[in-house]
């Protein structure tokens, strides 16, 4: 069980934000910490401490006037800790090498390979063929409807028709490297953790998965941990006190990273 930490950028500002919150219209979100920082402070600090296998995020659409500013950001992170941390948020196969060459370890990807709510196979095998399987890592981030949890797509805004359960890990796990799993229902509220969720994926132990969302405690890790029977990394944002909240970043990363 491995802490791998977050860059989030948003509106060219490194962010913690509720996830359930953001939008592309008027490029609003729900903020709980905006950093006077740059991006690079955090992939230095993150380096300093050893963290790899973190991610930064990219929330803003490619379409977006403030997507230019973000990803300036994103590109300082990756220098800072070249080869360190993997990145996500509107990657697609003509930009997906792009972020490779200037650093990332993986390229995450979601909305890509998904149309009209269903997996695009195609898509999914055209970034794996630009990528390769060992640099991708697939955002299976999820909201629960009806009962069960669905993948999520487009900075989290829209459901598609794909549930996260072992029978989707296990097929696509054929094209990917890793899972990066948000809880968006819960991600940003300081909540604690989606149990349910944790409950389902944490019988995958094929390809390393990460966890984010409502982490808050020592003892919201240690409820992961037996959750999960230890097969799940973790990422914690909003409870960090390097991002406004309470829980110490240096204790964390000195005992998992």
């Amino acid at each position: 069980m491995k802490f791998r930490p977050c860059i989030d950028i948003h509106n060219g500002k490194v962010k913690q934000v509720v996830g359930s919150s953001i939008k592309d219209v008027g490029d609003s979100a729900k903020e709980n910490f905006v950093s006077e920082k740059n991006a690079d402070y955090y992939g230095d600090l993150y380096k300093k401490h050893g963290l790899t296998g973190g991610h930064i995020i990219l929330l803003n659409a490619v379409t977006s006037k403030y997507y230019n500013d973000t990803k300036e950001q994103a590109m300082l992170a990756l220098k800072s800790f070249n080869g360190g941390m993997e990145l996500g948020g509107g990657v697609r196969p003509d930009n997906a090498r792009e972020f490779l060459e200037a650093g990332a370890s993986h390229v995450i990807v979601t909305s890509y390979v998904f149309s009209n709510g269903i997996l695009n196979y195609d898509n999914l095998k055209e970034i794996c063929k630009v990528t390769g399987k060992e640099k991708l890592v697939l955002d299976l981030s999820c909201r629960k409807k009806d009962g069960k949890y669905f993948i999520v797509t487009d900075r989290w805004q829209n459901f598609t028709k794909e549930e996260v359960d072992i029978s989707t890990l296990q097929k696509l796990s054929e094209y990917c490297d890793e899972f990066l799993i948000h809880a968006v229902d819960v991600e940003g509220k300081n909540n604690g953790v989606e149990t349910e969720l944790v409950n389902i994926i944490g019988k995958w132990d094929k390809s390393p998965i990460t966890y984010a969302g409502g982490i808050r405690t020592m003892e919201d890790i240690e409820k992961l941990r037996q959750a999960s029977n230890n097969n799940m990394d973790f990422t914690v944002g909003s409870a960090l006190d390097i991002f406004g909240g309470h829980l110490s970043f240096e204790k964390l990363a000195e005992k998992y990273s």
